[in-house]
């Protein structure tokens, strides 16, 4: 039973990392890249540390696995949203199908949020 959990998780863990980097060739602009690669490689990541942690039933290899996987979910969306804030703040040209909303205060060209808008 343990095997067959295992190629189950196993198999969706390869999956979602394929999933990723397919997603890096397939996705149109810089910030739909970093969402799929964020994403799709944290859970992939995540699935495989699962696995070695049933393999190996020592309790320090998965205490790291569940380290590895608690800080891996807790910076990687922090990390992405700071990367992607970068990308949005230096002028990274966005899809051309990407829905803006206008609602939104966009950043003046001299990054000063308080300027009135013209």
């Amino acid at each position: 039973m343990t095997d067959i959990l295992l190629m189950i998780l196993s198999t969706i863990g390869a999956l979602a990392i394929l999933i990723a980097s397919i997603g890096v060739l397939r996705m149109p602009d810089f910030y739909l890249r970093l969402s799929v690669t964020v994403k799709a490689s944290t859970l992939g990541v995540g699935l495989l540390l699962i696995c070695a942690a049933i393999i190996f039933p020592d309790v320090s290899v998965t205490t790291k696995a569940i380290a590895i996987i608690f800080f891996l979910v807790l910076t990687a969306p922090i990390a992405a949203h700071m990367i992607g804030r970068v990308a949005y703040h230096t002028g990274v040209l966005r899809w051309k199908d990407t829905y803006v909303d206008k609602e939104v205060d966009e950043p003046s060209p001299d990054g000063d949020k308080d300027a009135p808008k013209t």
